[in-house]
């Protein structure tokens, strides 16, 4: 355990620099917490907390120095490991025939993370499991998740939407982290303590000014996970969720639903453990040029699912169904995990305010006739 004031934290962005990473972090643009490239301590968002409940985000001033004083960015990693958009290969039209080129395959620098939650770690994991562990990895994440250096912070500041404790995680970066800090700022001053995760860790931290931790510093960075532990947004109920989930597959309650699923799909764009894409070519108009590209795609769109002349999921009801479905019991058979992290950005942004949590709730408690026969069946399925 090591303390560093905020010129170790200055020293430390510039440490991750000199040691060849590109650094994103935490700032403030356009109304919002984003992650982007930061060259320092003054690109943080000094003093800025937000307010999010369903279908409400809105940045305000804290009245103190905090740096880390938000509860979570609009997005996760996952747009920086695993981009919206990505050109997979291009061909270009010669006199006897096509020469094709695959996309770039210079390395990507490497990038550190400064800000991470435990729900991003967590939802790292999950694209761990679900795009580079599988039979058939997905190389271009393997490339940019190489070499990942993250920095995480504890969660000091939960919103009205998060439910992270509910999942399994925690406001304290559990794993996953090469270095991890709890932000205190009392009446002893505005410092960070510093715990080591990796042997990279300790090499960067080397080159940053710390103090040995006192026991006050642990004991205060201690009261700040309690406190955020128990000011959780949100809650859910995770008991035989899976069994849950497969046994109100025709409840009612989908039709309630879907009366206000506006098909957005902000909800997977904004979740940090979603992956579904599509392909997209296209042809410049002297048709010598093709290029095909990958593109972020999502289980609510209404062709989503068509499959040799036919869509499958056709309407809102079944689609809202097969997400819901998918994250909190699919997952578990796919995958053996949950494919919600409890960051409550699906809250936060969508627009007609439908909440994970209260959809859970309301499944489970219309599970009242047959619901034990329901819910034995589900679990032999399982």
């Amino acid at each position: 355990m090591r303390t560093m004031g905020l010129a170790g934290l200055d020293e430390l962005v510039a440490a991750l620099g000199r040691a060849g990473y590109e650094v994103y972090g935490p700032r403030a643009r356009d109304g919002a917490i984003v992650l982007a490239p930061i060259a320092g301590v003054a690109d943080l968002p000094h003093g800025v907390g937000d307010t999010q409940d369903a279908a409400f985000y809105r940045l305000r001033d804290r009245g103190d120095a905090k740096v880390f004083g938000y509860s979570t960015a609009v997005q996760g990693l996952k747009p920086v490991l695993f981009p919206a958009h990505e050109l997979l290969w291009k061909a270009r039209k010669t006199p006897i025939g096509f020469d094709v080129e695959d996309a770039d395959a210079t390395p990507p620098k490497p990038r550190a993370f400064l800000g991470a939650r435990d729900c991003d770690l967590r939802a790292l994991a999950v694209h761990d499991t679900v795009l580079a562990s599988r039979e058939f990895a997905d190389k271009a994440y393997g490339q940019r998740r190489e070499g990942v250096f993250v920095v995480a912070v504890t969660c000091s500041d939960p919103c009205g939407t998060c439910f992270c404790v509910s999942q399994g995680g925690s406001p304290k970066p559990q794993e996953g982290y090469d270095l991890a800090l709890t932000e205190l700022l009392d009446g002893d001053g505005h410092r960070f303590l510093v715990e080591v995760g990796s042997e990279r860790g300790a090499e960067i931290l080397a080159e940053v000014t710390t103090t040995d931790a006192p026991p006050t510093d642990t004991a205060a960075a201690d009261a700040v996970v309690a406190e955020a532990t128990a000011s959780m947004g949100r809650t859910l109920d995770t008991s035989d969720l899976h069994d849950v989930m497969y046994a109100a597959a025709d409840s009612p309650h989908w039709d309630e639903v879907a009366a206000r699923c506006l098909a957005c799909t902000n909800c997977t764009l904004v979740c940090p453990t979603c992956f579904c894409t599509s392909v997209e070519d296209t042809t410049d108009l002297t048709k010598s040029m093709t290029e095909r590209h990958r593109v972020w795609d999502s289980c609510f769109g209404s062709r989503f699912s068509y499959i040799h002349g036919g869509v499958v999921r056709e309407s809102g009801k079944s689609r809202y169904r097969q997400w819901i479905t998918h994250k909190l019991a699919g997952y578990q058979d796919q995958f053996g995990l949950s494919g919600c992290v409890g960051c409550g950005r699906c809250i936060t942004w969508c627009p007609a305010a439908i909440d994970i949590t209260a959809e859970a709730a309301a499944l489970r408690a219309g599970l009242t006739t047959g619901a034990t026969d329901a819910l034995e069946t589900a679990g032999e399925t399982r």
